[in-house]
């Protein structure tokens, strides 16, 4: 849809505020799907309005499975959010995708079992489809800015999301080898799915911190490990940022996937049984298809 740029990015691990901002305030954002992970922080960077969520809340203290993935979502919507980039340190399923390497994913496994995966149910019952759950316009973004950064990037690649907070077996890591995954993490889900249904255009950018636990120069993950790579990974993502915002400008050019009228034909619940509170409850998220 046209209109101005709102640029919603959720930083990962290490990345916990965005600098640089004009007219920078935190706010709090009530969501009647609970509480966000933080407050959440808006202001203009090169024109374009951006909001800022850090999806552990600062200082780290929410585990991947303790995430309100719904509340985020909903926070970032409601503060009017047109498009949603995301920032996730990942472990690498491939010997050609080193530590410090980023890959702009463009698919994503769900082993996730622990979390609320939707935000409709019963009494509302909706449907949408990811099956490519990367917008390209995004993609095509952050592939433009990497390169101009001069960042060591794959474009394209699947994201298996585990459910965490322990690292694979060496059993599970050479699974999801075999299956042709990319990089491994716990956060991008279902977080991609969740956007998806608030019709929020999505790209991840996945930071490549350790070779998992199938290398054999690395037969464990270790967080002092993770820690000593994320802190360069976060200074290229920030300069990462700073790259594709000015890219994607304040005029807001729409998704060519159509992902702002992902809720058109998702809706089967009949009107007449659709149940008033879940109907409150997705006033935003779903405000454009609900009349609300």
């Amino acid at each position: 849809m046209a209109g101005r740029t709102v640029l919603g990015i959720i930083g990962g691990s290490g990345l916990y505020q965005i600098e640089g901002l004009t007219q920078a305030r935190w706010e709090t954002v009530d969501s009647p799907f609970g509480a966000p992970s933080d407050a959440l922080l808006t202001g203009n960077l090169d024109g374009v309005d951006v909001v800022f969520l850090p999806r552990h809340g600062r200082g780290h203290v929410l585990s991947p499975s303790t995430i309100n993935y719904r509340a985020n979502i909903d926070a970032l919507k409601r503060l009017g959010c047109t498009d949603v980039l995301s920032v996730s340190a990942c472990g690498s399923l491939r010997e050609d995708l080193p530590p410090g390497h980023f890959v702009l994913v463009d698919q994503f496994i769900d082993r996730t079992f622990a979390r609320e995966k939707s935000f409709f149910g019963p009494g509302l019952v909706a449907h949408v489809s990811v099956a490519h759950p990367v917008c390209p316009k995004l993609l095509d973004a952050l592939a433009r800015a990497a390169s101009a950064e001069n960042i060591a990037h794959q474009v394209g690649g699947t994201y298996l999301v585990m459910e965490g907070p322990q690292f694979s077996t060496l059993a599970e890591s050479r699974l999801y080898r075999s299956w042709g995954c990319d990089v491994i993490g716990m956060t991008n889900m279902p977080e991609a799915k969740l956007a998806r249904e608030a019709e929020l255009p999505y790209a991840t950018i996945a930071m490549v911190t350790d070779y998992d636990c199938w290398h054999p120069d690395q037969t464990h993950v270790d967080v002092a490990t993770i820690l000593r790579v994320m802190h360069d990974n976060v200074a290229h993502a920030r300069r990462l940022l700073r790259s594709v915002i000015p890219l994607l400008g304040p005029e807001r050019r729409p998704s060519p996937a159509f992902v702002e009228r992902a809720l058109e034909h998702a809706i089967i619940t009949a009107p007449g049984a659709r149940d008033p509170a879940q109907l409150a409850r997705l006033d935003a998220v779903a405000g454009r298809v609900l009349g609300r």
